[in-house]
């Protein structure tokens, strides 16, 4: 039989956080060191003293070492996120202009007057005291100016570590990165290497993320993972992998529109596990087309999403109102989500755990409104194509119905999109303004469909108090594709035809 503590070395040690426990697969590794770098503001301290609190959860005995904050910084740092730190020990070594309290003298050290050896000595003189299973060391910086050499300081890392594994302690070295060089040696010495990024852009909030460099022995989730730090604490949004997902596809299933010409249209419905992409320039009628759909669906009692990046939610129910189509009881009954985002504040990571948070909680239509305004949430285009490709097939593979709209630049001639996601589409119906009878009309037409056949035809749009309705195919059309569609055959057009029955 195998030894318990063989086992158990190096065994996942929760850090507090499930997100990060995910990437790491499984947590930290115990009685290892690793290091945890950054710079300052990226969050060092939170992701620490969140592993502290887990271990007080458990009632492990914690120890967190600070030479670079006194106590009641730390404590107001908790307090601002609603920790508690009671239970967790604090040994600090602080310079004296620190600290104006006269009762705590005694039991500051004072790391300016100390050499690097006696402080390195006092730190393990309070493990041995403490005894603890998890340990914060804030932060390596510190130490390596005592050290004045890089020999010195890997020298006195080494014997930390070694002192603190014969212990029994998981430990989280802290280090700022304020040298004018990464100090890729400590790399070497570490189990695991997690760095923490701040990222200024050109407009909008700061973005952090979080990479595993290194995790000796697992299967970690590498790449940039967007983190967040907020009112609670440090929350983390894995890189979403679509291949580590299972598929829960809903075999032969369409969704309908309700209305008989625009499902004739496609071809009898849309597939479910399909992305369908809506294009055409501002006012053509896109989300006002989706929002069929979407209302059809609710009617049939299925869960829905819309996310919006161009409209508020107000401004999108009194729409809805407008076409006769009342979402109020969807809401009242949990089964329509609306949320409005702000493409300078979220984070891409943020969006996708938006989206499997609801589809997990069985969401099985999912609208994106629109991908012009998520194209701003990114900062490179070719980061967004491979994200929004995850997404999609992620959603497929889930058996979702995914519709995303793209606004075209201009509202007549030549039309251009912003970002071609025609690849990543399952279907693409296309919207586009004509001219007809001296007036201006909207007219619809699918121009692809993976799943099966649909016609190849244009048929009218219109969108009035009343709702959708759409026309009989017509004929006769020129420049369609031109981004400026003239009407010359002799199809009768929906007004024409209700006056005709009339």
């Amino acid at each position: 039989m195998s030894d318990p503590e063989l086992v158990n070395e190096g065994g996942p040690v929760s850090s507090g956080l499930p997100e990060l426990d995910y990437i790491l697969a499984g947590g930290y590794a115990a009685n290892r060191v690793h290091l945890v770098e950054g710079e300052p503001g990226a969050g060092k301290t939170t992701l620490g003293l969140q592993f502290l609190l887990e271990g007080k959860r458990k009632n492990e005995r914690c120890l967190y070492i600070t030479l670079s904050e006194s106590r009641a910084e730390l404590k107001h740092t908790a307090s601002t996120h609603g920790w508690d730190l009671d239970g967790i020990e604090i040994f600090e070594l602080v310079p004296p202009e620190l600290s104006l309290d006269s009762e705590r003298e005694q039991s500051i050290v004072y790391a300016s007057d100390l050499e690097l050896g006696e402080t390195v000595q006092m730190v393990m003189d309070e493990v041995q005291r403490v005894a603890p299973a998890r340990i914060v060391f804030d932060s390596l910086s510190e130490i390596r100016l005592l050290a004045q050499g890089p020999l010195r300081f890997r020298r006195q890392v080494l014997a930390l570590k070694h002192y603190f594994a014969q212990r029994n302690c998981t430990v989280l070295f802290l280090d700022d990165l304020t040298q004018t060089h990464e100090d890729l040696s400590l790399h070497s010495l570490a189990h695991g290497v997690l760095r923490l990024d701040q990222i200024a852009i050109g407009y909008g909030a700061e973005r952090r993320r979080l990479r595993i460099w290194k995790m000796r022995g697992r299967a970690f989730k590498g790449g940039y993972h967007d983190i967040a730090i907020r009112t609670g604490g440090m929350t983390i949004f894995p890189r979403l992998v679509a291949a580590s997902h299972p598929e829960a596809g809903r075999p032969d299933l369409r969704a309908q529109s309700g209305i008989a010409e625009l499902d004739d249209l496609v071809g009898g419905g849309l597939d479910y596990g399909t992305a369908n992409l809506i294009v055409g320039p501002s006012g053509s009628g896109k989300s006002t087309l989706i929002l069929q759909y979407l209302y059809a669906a609710l009617k049939r009692g299925e869960k829905v999403l819309v996310v919006s990046f161009d409209e508020t939610e107000r401004v999108f129910m009194r729409r809805a109102i407008g076409l006769g189509m009342d979402l109020s009881d969807a809401i009242r009954d949990g089964l329509f989500t609306f949320r409005q985002v702000d493409p300078a504040e979220l984070s891409p990571g943020e969006l996708t755990a938006l989206v499997r948070e609801q589809v997990e909680g069985g969401t099985s239509i999912v609208c994106l409104d629109s991908l012009t305004g998520y194209q701003h949430a990114m900062t490179e285009e070719k980061y967004m194509l491979l994200q929004m490709h995850e997404i999609v097939t992620y959603l497929n593979q889930q058996g979702v119905l995914t519709f995303l709209i793209l606004a075209q630049s201009g509202m007549v001639g030549q039309m251009q999109s912003p970002v071609d996601l025609t690849y990543l589409s399952d279907a693409v119906i296309l919207l586009r303004f004509f001219e007809a009878r001296g007036e201006i009309r909207r007219a619809l037409s699918m121009l692809k469909k993976r799943t099966g056949a649909h016609e190849s035809t244009i048929r009218e749009l219109k969108i009035d108090g009343g709702g959708i309705r759409v026309g009989e195919k017509l004929d006769g059309f020129r420049g369609v594709l031109t981004g400026v569609p003239v009407f010359e055959g002799d199809a009768k057009l929906i007004e024409e035809r209700r006056d005709q029955r009339g």
